[in-house]
């Protein structure tokens, strides 16, 4: 196994099938409305750098960090191919995502993750790395079907 982490443009056509897959996962138990995902093209802006976890060059996993401010990001598009779960990607990724931010100079790393049993395991994972619920931030407004959830760095 040879997982590589790497930045790289959410456009590149051999990544459309892993973010078909997270849209289809993200709008399957999230009302309409409360789905706050981005697509490849909202992911390639100038304050948002999106990475892509690859095993043997395969894309089985992604995330992004979105900047909100010169201290403050986001994590988004979070995402492991259901395949491959149960190996720690999700964990390599949360790592590699809080040493990028560290190192871009953020301070605070928040997130929006569903409300909803299926996304428990998000959930846990990431108080797992020390995020606590929050109000939310930025341009979110309250959602019964969304989490809001953020950590120092």
């Amino acid at each position: 196994m040879t997982v590589t982490i790497g930045k790289e443009d959410p456009r590149s056509p051999d990544l459309a099938p892993m973010m078909q897959r997270h849209h289809d996962a993200m709008h399957a138990d999230t009302p309409p409305g409360s789905n706050h995902m981005l697509d490849a093209s909202g992911l390639h802006s100038p304050q948002i750098d999106f990475y892509v976890l690859r095993d043997n060059g395969t894309a089985l996993g992604m995330g992004a960090l979105k900047r909100l401010d010169a201290t403050h990001a986001e994590i988004k598009s979070m995402h492991v191919l259901a395949e491959a779960r149960g190996r720690g990607l999700a964990r390599q990724m949360v790592v590699f995502l809080l040493d990028e931010a560290r190192a871009m100079g953020i301070t605070q790393i928040s997130l929006e993750t569903g409300a909803q049993p299926s996304f428990q395991p998000a959930r846990t994972l990431y108080q797992a790395f020390g995020f606590n619920e929050c109000p939310p931030f930025g341009s979110y407004a309250p959602d019964p079907a969304s989490t809001f959830m953020t950590r120092q760095l």
